[in-house]
């Protein structure tokens, strides 16, 4: 497949980009400054914007899916993933990619409880923006007309632990969850190639 990964130069970005070569797709690595992401491998490493859809109209043409692990941290969560989900429903129906997986929050899907995560007791509430940001624009996907899926960690990404080359789906979301990038990789990676979950959001688990 021919494969366009939005926020290729960030830590989940990387490994969606390694494990999609893996596999032997070809990918196309979107970045903010290619000059910077010399070093993600025998890829096509091209600027653009994951907020504007002609950016990312131009970006994602002759392509089969695409997935978005970017974020922004300098500007307002609620205003980047709220333009960003916009931007990616219109600029990828142009470029006639159908299939879109984007990297998820877990603190926006349910909990034990039901509620989401992160309002249950015990969550802790200082990136409570992060997540209200992520929730909105989950909320824009809703609302369009492309073939999505939002996988998220049933928990938090485990930064310095050995993969275990698979997953599993969760229940639901848990705190105390944590999963290696690269495992949580095979997860977008099997959304893209057969998709399971079709515009709904799953949480997934270390196995």
């Amino acid at each position: 497949m021919n494969i366009v990964i939005f926020g290729a130069g960030g830590r989940a970005g990387r490994r969606a980009v390694a494990e999609a070569r893996r596999r032997g797709h070809q990918v196309t690595a979107v970045v903010r400054d290619p000059a910077g992401h010399g070093d993600l491998g025998d890829v096509r490493v091209v600027a653009g914007d994951v907020t504007d859809p002609v950016s990312i109209e131009r970006a994602a043409a002759g392509h089969d899916a695409a997935i978005s692990a970017a974020a922004d941290l300098s500007v307002s969560p609620h205003d980047f993933f709220t333009a960003s989900a916009r931007a990616l429903s219109t600029g990828l129906a142009k470029a006639g990619v159908p299939r879109l997986v984007v990297v998820g929050l877990a603190s926006v899907l349910p909990g034990a409880s039901g509620a989401p995560l992160m309002d249950e007791p015990g969550y802790p509430n200082e990136y409570r923006a992060f997540s209200l940001g992520h929730a909105a624009g989950l909320e824009e996907l809703r609302s369009c007309d492309l073939d999505w899926a939002y996988v998220a960690p049933a928990g938090d990404f485990d930064h310095d632990g050995t993969p275990a080359g698979r997953y599993l789906l969760a229940d639901h979301g848990d705190m105390t969850s944590r999963i290696t990038y690269a495992d949580f990789a095979i997860a977008l990676l099997d959304e893209v190639e057969a998709p399971r979950h079709h515009r709904a959001a799953v949480s997934i688990r270390e196995a």
